[in-house]
Order: C-alpha cells, then sequence, then structure tokens
C-alpha cells in the first residue's frame, strides 16, 4: 500500500467547517477537498481563506472560489503543481502517492461510493478527490473527498481507473494535480502563521471588486428571471450552484475564517463576520425562494439583495480600514 497518512475513514475527525450547524454543508468539490487534505495531513486550513474576500460577479456566476497555490505555498510549504498523464491513470497515482506525494485528480461520482443517494450507480458527474492511500494490486484507494475521508475497492477500483479495458463515458484524461513539500519551507504554525495569513488577507483585500458585486448579480438574476420561470428543476439547480451557493458557500468560509483570527487575536472582525454570515445566510434562504418560484412559475423578489449588497459594503469597508 502506497500512503500518506494512515487514516481510517470509520474514525476520521472532519474539519470543523465540514461538522456542526453549517448554513452550507459543502461548498464546490475543489475547496471541500483541499480543506480535508490540508487538515488531514495536520495544517489549519482556515489560516489560507482570505481568498473569501475577493470573490466577484463575472458576469455569469460567482467566482468558483478555490485555494490560491501562493497561499498553501507560503502557509504550509506545499506546492501544488500540475500532472501531465501518460501512463495508466492508476499507476501515476500510485507513484506519486509511493514518493510522499497526495494526488488531486477528477474523478467520476458514478464509482464514488461516498456520494451514495447523489450520484453513485445514479449520474456520471466528475468531482475532484486527494488520493491518500493505493494500492492497485489489492485494488483499494483512500481518499479525501467532499467533506471526509473514505475508500473505496473492488470493482469500483476498476471502474473509476477504467483498468482491466473497461470503458465508461469519461473518455478523456482527467485533471490531475500532485502536492509536495517545498524544499527548505516549514509549515508556518503559531504567531508566524496568524502574521502570514493576515499579510495574505491584505493582499486579497487588494483583489475585491472595484464595484459591488452584489448589485450586478441583482440586475443579473432580475434579467434572467423570465427564462429561468419558464425552465425546469435542473435548470434551476445548475443556475443556483454557479450563483447563490457560491456566493453563499464563500462568505461563510469567510465568516469562519475571521473567527479564525479573531480566536488568535486579531481584534475588530466581529461585525464584518456577522456582516458576511448574514449574506450567506439570505443567499441560502433566496435560493429555497427560488425553487419555490421556479416550481410555482412566479417572480421572486430580489428586495433581500439590497441588503445583502449594503452588507458586503460594510464588511469590505471595515475590512479595508482594520487592514489597510
Amino acid at each position: 500500500m502506497a500512503r500518506i497518512k494512515d487514516l481510517d475513514p470509520a474514525t476520521y475527525v472532519r474539519h470543523a467547517v465540514h461538522q456542526g450547524d453549517r448554513i452550507w454543508a459543502e461548498t464546490n468539490c475543489y475547496t471541500d477537498v483541499v480543506l480535508e487534505l490540508l487538515w488531514g495531513l495536520g495544517h489549519e486550513p482556515l489560516a489560507a481563506m482570505g481568498f473569501a474576500m475577493s470573490i466577484d460577479w463575472d458576469v455569469d456566476q460567482w467566482t468558483f472560489f478555490k485555494f490560491r497555490h501562493a497561499d498553501i505555498e507560503t502557509l504550509y510549504g506545499l506546492g501544488i503543481h500540475e500532472l501531465a498523464p501518460w501512463k495508466p491513470l492508476a499507476v501515476h497515482v500510485e507513484d506519486q502517492v509511493a514518493a510522499g506525494r497526495p494526488v488531486l485528480v477528477e474523478l467520476d461520482s458514478y464509482f464514488l461510493p461516498d456520494t451514495a443517494g447523489t450520484a453513485y450507480g445514479l449520474a456520471h458527474v466528475k468531482s475532484t478527490v486527494a488520493v491518500n492511500e493505493i494500492d492497485s494490486d489489492a485494488q483499494v484507494m483512500g481518499y479525501f473527498h467532499n467533506q471526509g475521508y473514505h475508500r473505496l475497492q473492488g470493482e469500483d477500483f476498476r471502474r473509476v481507473f477504467q483498468t482491466e479495458g473497461l470503458v465508461h463515458e469519461r473518455m478523456l484524461p482527467p485533471y490531475i494535480e500532485f502536492v509536495k513539500a517545498l524544499p527548505g519551507r516549514a509549515p508556518l504554525r503559531g504567531e508566524a502563521l496568524v502574521d502570514a495569513s493576515v499579510a495574505s488577507l491584505q493582499a486579497h483585500l487588494a483583489q475585491v471588486p472595484e464595484s459591488n458585486p452584489v448589485v450586478g448579480f441583482k440586475a443579473a438574476l432580475a434579467r434572467d428571471m423570465d427564462w429561468l420561470l419558464a425552465s425546469d428543476l435542473e435548470t434551476f439547480h445548475a443556475y443556483s450552484f454557479a450563483t447563490l451557493r457560491q456566493l453563499g458557500a464563500c462568505l461563510e468560509l469567510g465568516g469562519s475564517y475571521l473567527e479564525w483570527l479573531e480566536g488568535h487575536g486579531v481584534d475588530g472582525l466581529t461585525a464584518p463576520r456577522e456582516d458576511l454570515l448574514t449574506i450567506s445566510a439570505t443567499s441560502k434562504k433566496l435560493q429555497l425562494k427560488l425553487a419555490r418560484a421556479v416550481m410555482r412559475k412566479r417572480p421572486l423578489d430580489l428586495a433581500p439583495l439590497d441588503d445583502m449588497a449594503a452588507r458586503w459594503q460594510a464588511a469590505i469597508d471595515s475590512l479595508r480600514g482594520r487592514f489597510g
């Protein structure tokens, strides 16, 4: 067995943002999996979440937010690099893991047992996992995915890696990355981690959109309303994932990040944290109301977005005032 960390899915304790009473249980596949990978490797992923402050309304979606590679390098001494596949996928993964490098790879959720009830055996959906252990001979893989740590084996292993000539709908090579320790770069701890995290936050605040993105989102949603009400629920789910879910889930992580900073002695963050969490909660409510509007073919009241825009501006102004 090629293995990074000795983990058991039955006893693995997920990070706090994947437990308890959260507004959004999941965010997006890449952010969730990197979060749990960092946590499983012994790091605090919240320190790298300053990116949550700089999301924007990007014409027809909210920023598909991800951990920034530069932050991961600075805070944890880890580099994330693309892997160019030329051997069978399972061989690439096993070689990298044997070298002590976790592998981030897009796989088909149809064959990932942790997605039972949503995609497993039901729908072919690509999703990023982080491989921690693999044994091709025994046909076993331990991997981080979504909110936790899981294991698959046997037929699922053969299908997800297309061994033995098995072929399914995913024909193109997946996007693959590997994670390796950078030479001479130890992960930061304690006060050094907090200081570097604040410096990262300042850099992300410098990238905040010049105009209020919630205002732009409201205008786009108003334009989209007619065709959206004429669409089916499948279209609604795709639309809401790219819009309300990305906004709400990202800013909830932003609120958790500010809470982490507060817990490490950084003051003046209570008001912006509450603003971000209120926006997140309102996004969840709007998502539910939009679903009902689509089913009933009735327009949605967009007035709550005005308060969300005001809170976004207040939070950003407060953070800029606090950190420059």
